[in-house]
């Protein structure tokens, strides 16, 4: 059963990669990230009171709840936050293929921290994955040395922005982020086997943090304002979609390891390119290079999950 929430979760992500990049086509200012995090808390309160209707209540210690807060900072917050910033400046084909970093850092932290062996497959895999992502770094310095024409000194002063897409960044923090969320919550379901109530109190947390954020930064500030004043349907799409993702991939942990239902949603890529070119026809960085990273992706995975 495991499974087979994995691969929706990934459709709902995948789908949700897509609504981004309609959003930011259409002019779009905002990525959608706080009223993402709203959706969630909403779809997984609602879904919690159906579920436990009737029934009496879970028994909740502090220890469970720590580990739930803590994966709702480092998911909810850090990581739907840095993925979807990804999205909007590097269009959703290639965030997707960026992502394929989360199941090497899932796979190294099952190792580290839940005792997984690891071997020789596992380690090509990760390779692979991590090959996927240079290909797509090495693109974007190329298209930046073409357009810029700037020629960095020995000094190496010059802004990495220059010469990197600042989205190459944001997805490898998403995907740590994620990767270490994910663990976090495994532990929190071990000791209560509630993933919508681990979700809840997630989505919750995360809410509250980036509004603490807003406090302090002017971009947090208004992506709040955003959420209330402004309405655009796919930014709605984005946001319903992904929390979808979250509450399946949450729930696909609770039957499965966390490393194997990581590897199966690393198949984004593929959804996220048959949904951009079939649907609406986009060939927005469909490119040989970012073909050939989810094809390196893809294989990783196959290899890692094939062990």
């Amino acid at each position: 059963m495991g499974e087979w929430l994995a691969v929706l979760s990934m459709t709902f992500f995948a789908s949700s990669n897509v609504a981004i990049g309609r959003a930011v086509e259409r002019g779009s200012q905002d990525n959608g990230a706080f009223l993402s995090i709203l959706i969630t808390s909403t779809m997984a309160f609602a879904t919690w009171i159906y579920l436990t209707w009737g029934n009496a209540l879970p028994r909740v210690d502090a220890p469970a709840l720590a580990w739930f807060a803590g994966a709702g900072v480092l998911t909810m917050f850090i990581g739907r936050v840095f993925v979807f910033a990804s999205v909007q400046h590097l269009g959703a084909v290639r965030a997707s293929a960026v992502k394929r970093l989360n199941p090497v850092f899932s796979v190294l932290l099952g190792v580290l921290v839940l005792g997984e062996p690891m071997d020789a497959a596992l380690i090509a895999g990760m390779l692979l994955i991590f090959s996927s992502f240079c290909v797509l770094v090495k693109q974007s310095l190329q298209t930046s040395r073409q357009s810029s024409g700037v020629v960095i000194d020995s000094s190496g002063r010059e802004y990495l922005g220059t010469w990197v897409n600042v989205g190459y960044v944001y997805g490898p923090v998403s995907a740590l982020a994620y990767a270490v969320g994910y663990v976090a919550r495994k532990q929190g379901l071990m000791l209560l086997p509630d993933p919508t109530l681990g979700t809840l109190i997630g989505a919750v947390v995360g809410s509250l943090v980036f509004m603490l954020a807003g406090a302090f930064l002017g971009s947090y500030r208004q992506a709040i304002r955003n959420t209330f004043t402004s309405f655009d349907p796919w930014i709605v799409a984005a946001g319903v979609l992904s929390s979808l993702g979250q509450i399946f991939f949450f729930a696909a942990i609770s039957y499965s390891t966390v490393s194997r239902v990581a590897l199966i949603t690393s198949m984004e890529t593929f959804v996220t390119i048959l949904l951009s070119v079939t649907l609406f026809r986009s060939k927005d960085g469909l490119t040989a290079p970012v073909l050939c990273a989810a094809g390196l992706g893809a294989l990783g995975t196959a290899f890692i999950m094939w062990q």
